[in-house]
Parts: structure tokens; sequence; C-alpha cells
């Protein structure tokens, strides 16, 4: 027996959603002996997108029962049945994350169709159940309301059943819990956490810290790891005894943090970020003619790089934005190799510099305002960027050219006065790994404030 249900939600933070609706049809495998449908009061505001498509609203549910008062007729219909929705790990989880905040623990074995549907009936375009169903001509009414997405639900599971000729598939396919579902150990880690910028440390039952991360959603990239199927991931799920976090605002100081934390703390987990963040370096030096030539190369510590760079792709794009924004020759950047002019030069996009048409001084004038704008060496500033609320905002110390440390700060002055600036900010270190973070991030949001010393 079967119990294919859909379930619509108020939508919001994971694990924080309230039903809207719920429809549940009772499937005997050749029609539906029994069926429940009701709209739930979620006693919370629903997102006003999930208004737009569902056609629920706060108005509609204000007569509803709660969902206490449906979770016996939701036990009893599902009772001895299999568990089926398309992508059951949502509402699976959202039921059972309803059930518990009741105190009681709603277990069912389960199926999904939709991984179902990618065994039996591959190579679809897509499997989202709209697009699936009409694909496959399955008719479908109230689209995006739980009766009619549970009725079209049916219909798919039926047709899955006969395609499933050996039986096979759906044997194997049975399991108390969907894959990712989490643990209770883990959904009461995961309630301590918020849906903020910041770093987080997870610790095993010692204490020890096992694995240093940053995230724009701690709460969320959390939940990833506890419910991610990799080596790294499971290592976590055992091992995870407590998981505490600094919120930081700013996702400059969470990489600045996460990066010196890595290093000083070396969890165990983190033996891939323990490396060098980065594996390519912009150079520059003057050629026999005077020209200042531009390049890509593999980082070399010997050598002082412009600025550096996860992967040889990576600055090679960048190198070719300021070849467009500088008016620089394709040829002395390492773009295009010639003997003669580069393709730009055959376009009459560049100057000249390749072929000597352009004096040396006009050419160097333009790297030079590069050089300028995307290097901080020797420089005094003091970068700005979100704070912890509203309030606040975080500040990125650069003394002659080196990272200094950071802080949070709430009033003007404590930016234009650098001596008072220099007494909150917590010192870090300067190396190669924080001018690379510091430098990546100037590129990727290069609207930044930056107040120059």
């Amino acid at each position: 027996m079967y119990a294919i249900i859909d379930i619509e939600t108020t939508g919001g933070k994971f694990n924080e959603e309230g039903i809207t609706e719920i429809a549940i049809y009772k499937f005997d495998g050749h029609e539906i002996v029994d069926q429940f449908i009701s709209l739930v009061n979620p006693e919370k505001a629903i997102q006003p997108f999930v208004v737009n498509l569902t056609g629920i609203n706060n108005k509609m549910l204000i007569n509803a029962p709660k969902f206490f008062e449906v979770a016996k007729r939701i036990v009893e219909i599902t009772q001895d049945c299999i568990f089926v929705a398309h992508n059951t790990s949502f509402d699976y989880r959202i039921l059972r994350t309803e059930f518990r905040r009741l105190g009681f623990e709603f277990e069912r074995k389960t199926l999904c169709t939709v991984e179902l549907s990618k065994q039996l009936i591959p190579d679809m375009p897509s499997y989202s159940l709209g697009k699936l169903v009409r694909a496959l001509g399955i008719p479908v009414t109230d689209r995006h309301r739980a009766s009619g997405d549970a009725l079209a639900t049916v219909k798919l599971f039926k047709l899955l059943l006969n395609k499933d000729t050996e039986k096979t598939i759906i044997t194997e396919a049975l399991k108390t819990k969907p894959k990712h579902q989490l643990e209770p150990k883990l959904l009461d880690i995961l309630d301590t956490l918020p849906n903020k910028t910041g770093v987080y440390y997870i610790h095993n039952k010692e204490g020890k810290i096992i694995y240093i991360g940053k995230s724009k959603n701690i709460k969320n990239r959390i939940n990833q790891h506890f419910t991610g199927t990799t080596a790294k991931s499971k290592k976590i799920q055992i091992n995870v005894s407590n998981v505490t976090f600094e919120v930081t605002g700013s996702e400059l100081v969470a990489l600045l943090k996460e990066s010196e934390e890595i290093k000083r703390n070396k969890p165990l987990y983190n033996r891939a970020l323990r490396k060098r963040l980065f594996t390519t370096g912009l150079y520059h030096e003057t050629d026999k003619n005077g020209y200042i030539n531009l390049s890509i190369d593999k980082a070399d510590g010997r050598r002082r790089n412009i600025t550096t760079f996860t992967n040889k792709q990576n600055g090679k794009a960048f190198l070719e934005k300021i070849v467009d924004e500088f008016n620089l020759c394709q040829k002395l950047t390492g773009l295009y190799n010639s003997k003669t002019s580069c393709f730009r030069y055959e376009l009459d996009s560049c100057l000249g510099a390749c072929v000597k048409e352009e004096t040396t001084e006009s050419y160097n004038l333009r790297v030079n305002q590069f050089l300028k704008k995307h290097s901080y060496k020797n420089k005094n500033m003091v970068i700005l960027d979100r704070g912890r609320d509203v309030d606040e905002r975080s500040a990125i110390l650069i003394e002659n050219g080196e990272f200094k440390g950071l802080a949070f700060i709430s009033l003007n002055y404590q930016i234009t006065k650098i001596d008072i600036l220099k007494t909150l900010i917590t010192p870090m270190e300067n190396n190669k790994d924080s001018q690379h973070i510091i430098q990546s991030y100037l590129r990727k949001y290069p609207k930044l404030k930056i107040i120059t010393l």
C-alpha cells in the first residue's frame, strides 16, 4: 500500500517552513482507496513568491485547521504505507519536522518518483513534475496545488510500476529514510545555527575542531555537510558533536578568518584548504624595446606578482578584460602569439605597440594606470564592507601594501582617525593567501568602498 503525498509550504528558511496544504492519496498499486486533502493554517505568513506560485494566500488559511488538528488523520492514512512523493526528501522532511514539533517521531518507508523516473525513464530533458508529466502525456490540473500535484504523482507512479517489469528497482529503492534525511542529533545542531554570513567550526565529542569553513549562510552550509554523500561529508556526520560559529556579516572577513583559522588549527578534514589558495600569478616586466609586458604564469614565490588567481583560466579571463578596459596590446600581454602585429591591431583596436607604432611612454602610461588600480603595493587604505548588523561595518586595514588585520566599527571617526583604527584592529597574518583573498574579492566587487589614508 502506498501513501502518495504532496505538500505546499509557506517557503522561507530551511526547517522553518510551515505547511499550507497537504494532499494524500492512498493507492493500492491499482487504484486510489482513500484520500485526505486539506488546507493547513501554518501560523506564519506565506512568502509572496509562494502566493504567486500556488495561489494560496494568508486570508484563505485563517479558518483552516492547524497541523496538530490534522496530525492524527495523517498518521492513520499513512499507517503501514510506503511514503511516495516527487522529491521525497522535501515532503518527508517537512512532515517529519512538523511532527517533531509535536513530540512525535514520524517514520515511514519511502520512495521518490524523481529517483525512480531517472532509472526507469532515462534521458528525459527534465524530471521536474510539471515538465515530466507533460512530456509523458499525463494530464495535470491545479498545478502547484497539493491535490493536483499529488494526483499527477499517482498517475506517474502507476506508469513507473508498469515499467518496472522485473520489480527489482522498486524493491531496492525502499528505504526507511530518504537520501539526505537528517538524524535527530544533526537536526538539533542545525536548530542552533543562524542563516547569516560567517565562519563555522565543527567539533568532535572531545571538543576538538575537525573542520572549519565559511559561508554566506552558515545554517544552509552545515546542512549540506550533514546531507552530503562524499567521503568527507560522511566522516563529518559520524564525528560531529557540536558546531560553533562566528558571524562576520562580510564575506571578505569570513574568507580571511577561515584561511587564518585553518592554518592555526590544522583541522583533520581541511587537508585540501591547508594548501595555497592560488596557482597562477600576473607578472610584469619591461622588454628590450621599453614596453611593459604583462603575463599570466605559474605562481612563483621568488617573483613579485601584481595579483593572483585560483587557476590559469581565471587569470587569462581577467587579462582579456584588462586589455579591453585599458586598450592594451594582446601581443604584449601574452594573449596573442605573433612575430608581427596582434589581432586587435588588424581590427584597428590596438594603437600599435606590437609593431612599435605607439610610443613606449604612451603605452606604458595605460599599463601603469592598470597597475595602480589593481595593486595595493605601498598603499595605505581601509576596505569597508558589511558588518554584523545594520549599524556596523567591517574594516580591513592595508598599511604600506601589507594586510594588518580587521575590525568592526560603528562610527566614522573610527575609520578616519588612523590611531583609533589601529587600536580597534585585530592583528592578522599578512601572507600570500590573505593577499590573494583580498585582491580576488576586490576584483569580484569593484564598487566596494575604499578609503585612502
